[in-house]
């Protein structure tokens, strides 16, 4: 083999195009080698290392491939310096492989850089408090960051230049950048703001009527923020219009463990009327209302004992209302109820007379905040109250509908019938 090396040194001397494309073909082939060797060894030899971490099975993680990534280096790097060593090659020519190549690893860098970025976020959103503090949005500012010098020292090594012309020229294009980038700025502020004042959270629900947001949020993003609704739909929120706009977080209601009813019962006012001693007596019967009623007769007794005229009429006299038995009824039963919270405010009151009724409200704390059981309690709540009412006289207040109206049209007799 030896004593023939002499022989095709000087048949590739006479034939310089052959000598050039086999010294192409042996570098490419060299590229090539190097590449397999860096996958097949290298990136074998870290997955071994990194298989004892709880993150080396995890597929979200292995598809942001950063260590892939950068194996392409290798081969880039094995076609820039072997170029030169290709005889009969035009300067122009190496310069352009060299150029690409220089470009390639800027653009092979910049992307493991990123999914570097993508897996630091990744990890921190398996952190407990990532809610409480996520870093998309700023991972998202330095990867544009990043592919902003990628583009810039791509170009300058496309252009055989320095990327400081390049960069000296920014300055004149700062008006046009702003104007391009104005959204990514004000999103950025947004972002800042937003995490810096603990604003939103991932899972906090909020409300945004005026756009018809109502839902938990999924993720925070730099220009987006992701809420799911409640029909399961999916609403993005510019950034910054949590910022200039109102809206509402319900976070507050879910870590103080209560979640508040305030709803109305609407009371016929022409059914309120004073009791006789004879239905107060009957209303002892009521284990909430016993002792309250033993009292209260005890303190009218006495008041009417010493007011003037009490004996003559009795209108001069204190006496117990059935609304107001009613609303003490509704607050001690409350009191009872195993579903609601003792430690938050707790009332029932009467609002202003309206044409639709009196409304006698009823203001409370559940002690879950979740809503399916909230939903349930309330329910529970409003099915006695409606029940129990005629037990005191009282009548909730409902328009006529039209089965009231037929009966109307018909007549006494025709009803009786």
């Amino acid at each position: 083999m030896q004593e023939h090396l002499p022989d095709w040194m000087a048949w590739l001397e006479r034939h310089p195009v052959s000598y050039t494309v086999l010294a192409l073909a042996a570098l490419l082939a060299l590229a090539w080698l190097a590449d397999w060797l860096t996958k097949h060894i290298l990136l074998r030899s870290v997955d071994r290392v990194l298989r004892s971490t709880t993150l080396a099975h995890d597929p979200e993680v292995r598809a942001l491939r950063v260590i892939s990534r950068l194996a392409h280096v290798v081969p880039a790097l094995v076609l820039t310096w072997g170029i030169q060593t290709v005889p009969e090659l035009p300067e122009a020519v190496v310069t352009v492989v060299q150029n690409v190549c220089g470009a390639f690893i800027v653009l092979t860098v910049a992307l493991a850089l990123a999914g570097l970025l993508d897996l630091i976020n990744t990890v921190w959103q398996r952190r407990p408090d990532a809610a409480q503090r996520p870093i998309k949005g700023y991972v998202q500012v330095v990867k544009i960051v990043i592919y902003a010098l990628a583009v810039i020292l791509m170009i300058a090594t496309l252009i055989d230049r320095s990327p400081l012309i390049l960069l000296s020229g920014l300055g004149a294009m700062a008006a046009v950048l702003m104007l391009i980038f104005q959204d990514t700025l004000l999103s950025l502020v947004a972002s800042v703001q937003l995490s810096s004042n603990d604003m939103v959270r991932v899972g906090d629900w909020i409300q945004m009527p005026q756009i018809g947001v109502d839902g938990g949020v999924v993720d925070i993003a730099l220009h987006t923020v992701k809420v799911q609704n409640w029909d399961k739909t999916i609403t993005n929120i510019p950034t910054k219009r949590l910022i200039s706009d109102s809206f509402r977080n319900w976070r507050g209601m879910t870590e103080s463990g209560g979640r508040r009813i305030k709803r109305s019962v609407y009371l016929d006012q022409q059914s309120i009327r004073f009791l006789t001693d004879a239905e107060a007596q009957a209303l002892s019967r009521f284990d909430v209302l016993k002792d309250y009623l033993a009292a209260k007769e005890a303190e009218l007794a006495e008041w009417n004992a010493r007011a003037p005229g009490t004996d003559r009429d009795v209108v001069n006299r204190r006496r117990v209302t059935n609304i107001g038995i009613f609303r003490m009824y509704v607050e001690r039963y409350l009191r009872r109820q195993p579903g609601i919270h003792q430690g938050m405010t707790l009332m029932v009151r009467q609002l202003d007379p309206t044409s639709d009724g009196l409304p006698m409200e009823v203001y409370c704390f559940t002690n879950t905040t979740e809503w399916v059981a909230y939903e349930g309690i309330q329910s529970d709540i409003f099915d006695h109250l409606l029940a129990i009412l005629p037990e005191f006289g009282l009548r909730v207040f409902q328009h006529p509908s039209g089965a009231d109206m037929r009966a109307w049209s018909m007549g006494p007799a025709q009803t009786r019938a």
